[in-house]
């Protein structure tokens, strides 16, 4: 996946470095912690400027090495407290998402009541969502990144962070409801149709608000008719219309029903024609998010 840029983390982050930094400059240049004798360390308030001006020039692999340094130095200090969080956004520009993460924890267990607590949250969110895979993998990754943005929702519900969140907690889901939608129409290929019928209620159950859910419901139409199910497919074509009733899918499950002798002429000329529709309209999904 595309390795993301958001300005929620590059505002926040700048922000807090050129803040802190601006306490004090060095008095040794660029020059890295490990650059430094034992007995000639800068104070920790230049060691950080020094860490920060790393991580603005865009040498993260060093910044990284120079907050770690900072940390072990200096360990009680505020300084210290920040080099966590800021050593831990190095990494993730790095795409060492591991190494981030585990600086994250270990961020969030000693400093939970911290300000920048939630930026730390986020960042951890994004951290997995980096990491989601194609619709045709395993998706161990985009579980992992749904639990830590309703972790970054729930925390934070009235944040910035949590707007953000959401917008990728949909996109998290759409990623699921895409691996099951490609796992069904396998098992459909394959003439397994009890188990892709399973895989296509699933994504119109559990991802209603997903952009493949109308697929899901045309599929099933397209199954139950293979299997000479007519009732089922009808059923399913009319809560399909009733969702989505302009949607290229409900265009094709109504094909399918026509051609099959399930549509009469006057079901064309109406659209609430008890042999396309129930006589009583289904019900209206109510679509859901679970936070």
């Amino acid at each position: 996946m595309t390795h993301l840029r958001t300005g929620l983390a590059r505002l926040s982050l700048l922000a807090l470095g050129l803040a802190l930094a601006a306490c004090s400059s060095p008095n040794k240049g660029d020059a890295s912690l490990g650059d430094f004798s034992s007995g000639t360390l800068p104070p920790p308030d230049q060691a950080y400027a020094i860490s920060v001006a790393s991580m603005q020039k865009g040498d993260y692999a060093k910044a990284v090495k120079d907050f770690d340094a900072l940390q072990e130095t200096y360990p009680y200090s505020t300084w210290s407290t920040h080099a966590e969080l800021l050593a831990a956004y190095s990494q993730y520009k790095q795409m060492d998402y591991d190494d981030a993460i585990s600086s994250l924890n270990r961020y969030i267990q000693l400093y939970p009541e911290d300000q920048e607590v939630a930026y730390a949250y986020y960042l951890k969110s994004l951290c997995y969502y980096e990491q989601i895979d194609d619709v045709q993998r395993d998706q161990t990754s985009t579980y992992e990144t749904i639990q830590a943005l309703q972790d970054v929702i729930t925390r934070f519900p009235d944040s910035a962070y949590a707007r953000d969140a959401r917008i990728k907690l949909r996109l998290a889901y759409n990623r699921l409801a895409g691996h099951e939608m490609v796992i069904g129409r396998y098992y459909e290929k394959q003439h397994l149709y009890a188990a892709a019928i399973g895989r296509y209620q699933d994504v119109a159950n559990t991802y209603q608000t997903t952009t493949f859910a109308p697929e899901a419901l045309e599929r099933m139409v397209e199954v139950y008719l293979d299997l000479g199910l007519t009732d089922p497919a009808i059923r399913t074509a009319s809560v399909l219309g009733y969702n989505y009733p302009g949607s290229d899918w409900y265009g094709a499950a109504y094909a399918k029903l026509k051609s099959h002798g399930l549509v009469n002429a006057s079901d064309e000329t109406s659209a609430n024609s008890d042999a396309v529709t129930p006589p009583a309209p289904a019900p209206k999904h109510h679509w859901y998010w679970p936070f």
